[in-house]
């Protein structure tokens, strides 16, 4: 026998679509249950950049005055192809300013600008600036005794506990803490208040990037008198023949039937630890590649499962079913592998990525979603593909490559434990990655012949501002593109991962889950990753999943307090 509660708007996941949608009802005045299937809330938003592609936000305004809203809807439209919705597009347009302003004026939450192109500028309607926004830093320890529910950032992408702002500017301090006094003191202090955080709260508290939007939508949300139930996984839905009316929850060892007056959200994060569901939807695994995910290990599609039982309709359709992300293997001191992924090494002058036969294959400076996808149309990864970076001592130690960090940090102990391949020589490196060495000797050659010059011509590297945005800035004339210069040398296997699916329930605009008919489920309704995705498969710019995430949570949420009259 089943405890019995009662809500009004009960949220299945905790990421940044759930809990907008959370924040939006309670503002309104609902009574609303997060259940949360792990045992920390923030889900992949925790792990994330923390960076929001809203066209039209305020920030944007200021930033670039002449953008205007039918140049991002003519960017989406080239972006999407086949798979362009114009009714979601429009929706997001004009919901998504209004979202933020109104999580601005009404909560903890707040966005900084950030210097971001659109990934493809060159593209109709793509701009070198004003479209992403990034979450402010936020004092973590406000959320009091809530803060160990909080998902500690990606372990990978912190360095010694401590994390970055995703626009990059402070991390550059540590990499020139030897050279600036400038850049000591800055790191003194950051280890300093670092390590006294550490002390009084056993973590750091403030948090920065994805860490920091969950932080604020969750400390939003419980000041709001949202229920936040953590390791409480949904076993199924409940239904009436006329709508889901609530859901059996499995909480402290009980099952709960939570009971919601007005609608139940799906909110779980889409399918990335799904292996039935990716198996049937990405390729790469069809062909006999790997693919290893940095999303949170909770993210196994349950609530597009919980949908599907009560009838929505959810299919594989786009080309693109996720946000491809490489990744490298990092092994830790348990004995695990955890992903990193490579977010920054790629974009360095003296960095090219290869096949097995030793060619380049796209343009290392491009998107991590367009790296991505070159790794499966060129079948650089398969049942007998590998994809290495490749660089020499010179540039590891003034970039860094992958989890190995660059001077003062010793690099040795990545190749004792296998992270990093080194060689004195090409044919040394060539050696033990098994990369052809003919093929590797004479694309070096080939790409150092122009790279001094600053060209790329096979791929065009630097070209575009995106590309410039994460290159060295003091790398003249092309802060992406430098020589390969003498060993020794040393490369990086990296493997596909992902940051979120795209594929998800069909709903309609404001989010009802709909069925194989096209008709609406009552009370029922889906929002971030568990939703089909607005951007049809493509990655415009920087943002596109939290963006979207929180404009439709929002929409969705002013949906439901309106049907419920509040």
């Amino acid at each position: 026998m089943s405890i019995e509660e009662t809500c009004d708007v009960l949220v299945i996941g905790s990421g940044a679509a759930g809990l907008t949608t959370a924040v939006t009802c309670a503002h309104a005045g609902l009574k609303v249950v997060v259940a949360e299937k792990a045992e920390h809330f923030g889900g992949t938003t925790a792990f994330s950049g923390g960076v929001l592609w809203i066209p039209g936000n305020r920030y944007g305004r200021d930033q670039n005055p002449d953008d205007t809203r039918e140049a991002a809807r003519t960017y989406l439209k080239v972006e999407a192809g086949n798979f362009f919705d114009a009714d979601a597009v429009d929706a997001f347009l004009d919901i998504g300013p209004e979202a933020l302003d109104f999580l601005e004026r009404e909560t903890e939450v707040k966005f900084v600008p950030t210097l971001y192109p659109d990934y493809h500028p060159q593209y109709d309607g793509g701009v070198d600036i004003g479209r992403s926004i990034l979450a402010a830093p936020f004092d973590s320890s406000k959320l009091g005794a809530d803060l160990k529910r909080l998902r500690p950032p990606l372990q990978t992408i912190t360095f010694m506990g401590m994390m970055f702002n995703s626009s990059n500017a402070d991390i550059k301090h540590f990499f020139n803490a030897t050279k600036s006094i400038t850049s000591f003191w800055y790191v003194t202090k950051r280890l300093a208040s670092h390590a006294i955080e550490v002390m009084r709260y056993g973590r750091g508290v403030q948090v920065t990037s994805g860490n920091a939007l969950a932080a604020r939508l969750a400390k939003s949300a419980l000041d709001l008198g949202v229920q936040i139930q953590t390791s409480s996984p949904v076993i199924e839905l409940q239904r009436n023949t006329a709508r889901v009316t609530g859901a059996l929850v499995e909480r402290d060892g009980q099952r709960v039937a939570i009971n919601a007056r007005h609608a139940v959200v799906i909110a779980t994060g889409g399918f990335s630890n799904d292996s039935v569901r990716t198996a049937q939807a990405y390729s790469h695994l069809q062909s006999g590649a790997e693919h290893f995910s940095p999303v949170p290990e909770s993210v196994t599609g349950d609530g597009i499962s919980l949908a599907q039982i009560v009838g929505g309709k959810f299919e594989v359709n786009f080309e693109n079913s996720a946000a491809w992300m490489p990744v490298s293997k990092v092994p830790m001191r348990d004995g695990s592998l955890k992903a990193f992924p490579h977010l920054l090494d790629r974009y360095k002058p003296g960095i090219v990525a290869v096949n097995q036969a030793g060619e380049r294959f796209c343009n290392e400076s491009n998107s991590y979603h367009d790296v991505g996808e070159a790794m499966i149309a060129t079948g650089a990864v398969g049942a007998s593909g590998k994809v290495w970076l490749i660089c020499n001592r010179s540039t590891l130690r003034r970039y860094g490559l992958g989890y190995a960090k660059p001077a003062p940090v010793p690099s040795e102990h990545y190749v004792r434990n296998g992270y990093l391949k080194t060689g004195k020589t090409l044919d040394d490196l060539a050696r033990v990655t098994g990369i052809n060495p003919e093929g590797l000797k004479a694309t070096i050659e080939t790409y150092n012949r122009t790279a001094s010059a600053g060209e790329d011509p096979a791929f065009g590297r630097g070209n575009t501002a995106f590309n410039r945005y994460l290159g060295d800035p003091e790398q003249k004339p092309n802060p992406n593109v430098g020589p390969i210069g003498e060993g020794p040398f040393y490369a990086l296997e990296i493997f596909m991962g992902d940051l979120g699916t795209f594929d998800g329930l069909s709903t309609s605009v404001e989010g009802n889950v709909l069925d194989a008919e096209g008709a609406p489920i009552e009370g029922l309704y889906a929002v971030g990753n568990d939703r089909r995705s607005v951007m049809g498969g493509a990655y415009p710019g920087a943002g596109i999943t939290l963006g979207p995430a929180v404009a439709f949570g929002y929409l969705t949420g002013r949906k439901i307090a309106q049907s419920a009259g509040a």
